[in-house]
């Protein structure tokens, strides 16, 4: 004889009306096409979004240069010193990206960038150019950059450090170090090949920024095509399960942080041509604006998210900025002041699309 089974009886379980994000899910798998509004709020709401009201805020920066100082601001030579400025500053922002994308913070670029300067143009570094390359200069600028990174990845992944402590440590030991080196003096940069190169122009097109264009686009390469990017973005999201899913996040946070010191280094070169000088007070408070570029691009300060374009739109607005202060004789005080409102202001911003997003 057959036995028939039922069912097992048991509490029962009230049914919630689907959300929008499930309708659409149930859309989507049921192969019918959102509808217009649907795609376009999507479209808003994720990166298109931030990088329209990033494009828009740069915009509205340069009409208020123009209307403060239309003599100056709106002229080819005052663009090409924005675009100089950004480029270098622009550096950092992207391996501050990782960084930050990663879950931690830095708070020491700014003086690895004086370190490599210095170190690149003392007198025994330029005899070596002038003896056998200009080269020479170039890999002691980065070797001093990857050096001080590595130092602060293996303090903050294998030290266990707070990245703030860390950073921190790494500021004032290699500020310091830049002034025993160049003695507190300005060294002059007298390699003409150096010089040449990288303050020469393709195309009408400063070398600097030929530079920073290619770093941007190896960055977003590296952090949306590759998978050194997405475990960034995994170790930021959340270590220990990016741990229980097997990556090393230790060495990758060490890498991390050589990455963002080799960037250092580059920007290093980039000033020091810009400059010709190489100097223990280059990159006096690019820490403040290499944050603020990266948060006010969209950046979470938490980590788990990062974007290399909202980074770059970041420190354009951010150089803007700086040059319109500088047009309007601004001291650096109160440019230091409008800077720190602006990151409590990106970060609140973060904040409440964070908590608009759970909520929905």
């Amino acid at each position: 004889m057959t036995e028939k089974t039922t069912p097992a009886s048991g509490p029962s379980v009230p049914r919630t009306a689907p959300s929008e994000d499930e309708h659409q899910r149930v859309e989507a798998a049921a192969g019918r096409p959102e509808t217009a509004q649907s795609t376009f709020s999507r479209l808003m709401s994720g990166s298109v979004g931030r990088n329209l009201g990033l494009v828009v805020a740069l915009l509205i920066i340069f009409v208020i240069g123009m209307a403060t100082a239309p003599d100056r601001f709106p002229t080819v030579d005052n663009t090409l010193t924005i675009l100089r400025y950004a480029s270098a500053l622009g550096v950092v922002t992207i391996g501050m990206t990782f960084v930050i994308a990663a879950g931690h913070i830095d708070l020491s670029v700014g003086a690895i960038l004086a370190l490599a300067s210095v170190w690149a143009t003392t007198l025994a570094s330029q005899r070596a150019a002038e003896d056998f390359h200009w080269i020479t200069m170039v890999f002691t600028a980065l070797a001093v950059g990857a050096v001080c990174g590595l130092i602060n990845g293996i303090l903050v992944a294998y030290g266990r450090m707070a990245s703030f402590i860390a950073t921190l440590a790494m500021l004032v030991a290699a500020r310091g170090l830049a002034e025993i080196i160049s003695e507190r003096r300005t060294q002059i940069v007298e390699v003409r090949g150096f010089l040449d190169f990288f303050g020469g122009e393709v195309f009408g097109l400063p070398v600097l920024v030929i530079i920073f264009a290619l770093v941007a686009a190896g960055g977003w390469v590296l952090l949306n095509r590759t998978t050194f990017g997405r475990r960034t973005l995994a170790v930021g999201g959340n270590a220990e399960a990016a741990r229980l899913a097997g990556i090393k996040v230790q060495r990758h946070t060490m890498l991390v942080f050589v990455l963002v010191g080799v960037a250092c280094g580059i920007a290093a070169l980039m000033l020091v041509a810009r400059t010709t000088t190489g100097s223990s007070t280059h990159g006096q408070l690019w820490e403040l604006d290499a944050i603020a570029a990266v948060v006010i691009g969209g950046t979470l300060l938490s980590g788990g998210r990062g974007t290399i374009v909202g980074t770059v739109f970041g420190g354009l607005i951010l150089a803007t900025l700086t040059n319109i202060f500088t047009l309007n004789n601004l001291d650096t005080s109160t440019q230091a002041v409008a800077k720190g409102a602006i990151i409590v202001a990106a970060v609140l911003l973060q904040q409440r699309v964070a908590a608009r997003n759970r909520g929905t």
